[in-house]
Parts: structure tokens; sequence; C-alpha cells
């Protein structure tokens, strides 16, 4: 049995055993929401060093082909709950400027997150212990110089691998209307990346009952290397994805 599917039935034993033992009401809530991301950081492919990887906002909106954010929670009265949050981006057109050789760089990354959550109340507001998994899927392409390598005009590569985490989410109120929250996580543990970690915090203002505005900043790192430098199935993906959120959180039973 694979990792990843090992990991997935400790999910759903965490999750669903407690609400075994205990019969809790659910609370759910999914949001839409807009990464205004940025990229930073190398990256190499086969026997090509791309260099750095170097792709703010304004880049991002004149190549975007199409992206997707989305994040979803479910909760027990008891504490458990689950979160499992999606975002890609797909950079079809070239981005002009690496060095090394490299006249253009192409990439589509999606991010996979899944948390299992237990939640205590703190004051006017909760902790949030979590652990989960973190699915990366990246696909490279990098157009050549011939005069670095001849004969050799593009390299590319397609990589996935899962990432495991552990962390913790501060939410606590301000008044009626306004929350702010803070979360953050520490990863990879030499598993399959090196190292991967992520960070976020903001503000929450609900606009009803049922709908929260979600405003906060955000930044994942992942340091992953797989194959021999040098060598045809060599890659390397070290970056930082980071930038403002702006979301809308409809809450539901």
């Amino acid at each position: 049995m694979s990792f990843t599917n090992k990991f997935a039935i400790i999910i759903i034993l965490l999750l669903y055993v407690p609400g075994v033992v205990q019969a809790s009401e659910w609370t759910q809530e999914i949001e839409v929401y807009i990464l205004a991301s940025s990229i930073e950081g190398d990256a190499g492919i086969g026997r090509a060093e791309v260099g750095d990887v170097d792709v703010d906002f304004s880049d991002i909106l004149e190549v975007l082909k199409i992206a997707g954010m989305v994040h979803y929670e479910i909760y027990q009265e008891s504490g458990w709950g689950l979160i499992l949050d999606y975002g890609f981006m797909d950079l079809r057109d070239d981005i002009s400027g690496p060095r090394d050789g490299v006249a253009d760089f192409k990439v589509r990354q999606a991010v996979f997150q899944a948390d299992v959550m237990y939640r205590v109340p703190l004051a006017d507001g909760t902790l949030d212990y979590l652990g989960g998994i973190r699915w990366w899927d990246n696909d490279l392409e990098a157009q050549l110089d011939p005069s670095l390598l001849p004969g050799s005009l593009s390299a590319d590569s397609k990589e996935d691998w899962v990432d495991i985490f552990v962390g913790a989410r501060w939410s606590q109120s301000i008044n009626n209307e306004w929350s702010y929250v803070l979360r953050g996580d520490v990863g990879g543990f030499g598993l399959e990346a090196d190292f991967t970690a992520s960070i976020s915090g903001g503000f929450k203002y609900m606009l009803t009952e049922t709908l929260v505005l979600d405003m906060q900043y955000k930044a994942t790192w992942v340091d992953y290397e797989d194959g021999a430098e040098g060598e045809p199935g060599y890659f390397s993906y070290n970056t930082v994805t980071h930038g403002p959120i702006v979301g809308l959180i409809y809450k539901f039973k």
C-alpha cells in the first residue's frame, strides 16, 4: 500500500472515530478565493539549470491560462475536523528572463492540502492543532539556448510528490464582526521534499451569519530535488509562492 493510501486511511479514522464515540453536530464552510501570487526561487530540469524563477503577479496575469482556488472545512462540536484546500495556476505562454542559457520558462503548479484538525477553545478564540499532507503537482518547461546545450532546444519535466506537515492555527475575535487568524506549519522531513512550510495571517469580516469576507497574506515554501544533477531525469524546485488572499466564505450545517 502506498504512503498516500495509508495516510488517507489515517485521516478517515481520526476524523470519523470520534464521531462514532460521541455524536456531535457538524459545521461546514466552503471558500472560493483569489491568491495574487508571486513565485520566487530556483529550479533545474535534466542537464539544464534553469536558475532563478522570479515571476511576480503582473507577469502571472499576462501569461495566465487558467487558475482555480477552493477551500473546504468540516468540524464537529467534539473538536475534530478536516480541512481541504486546492489551488492551481497554468501559465501557458512564455515567461522571459531566467539566466544561464534559458530563453523562456513555463510552469503549471498545483497544490492540494489535507489537514486533520483538533480544535480547543482559547479565550475569545480557538486554537487548532493540525497535521496533514501537501501534494505538489508541477509541470516545468524550459526553452534552451542551443549554444549552451548543442542539439537540445528544450527541456521539460512533470513531477508530483507528497509531503507531511504539522502545524497550528489561532483564531481570535476582535468584535462581533471582525476577527484575525494566524496559521503556520512545517514539514517535509526528507520523506520526499527536504523542506516545506506555510504561513498565513490576516482578518475576517462577517458580512452576514453565513457569509464571511476573508483577507489574508500567505506564503508556501518547498525545497524538492529528484535524481542526479546534470542527468536527464534530474528535477529540482526550490521556491516560495506568496501573495495576498481575498476570498468569500459560505458557512452551513
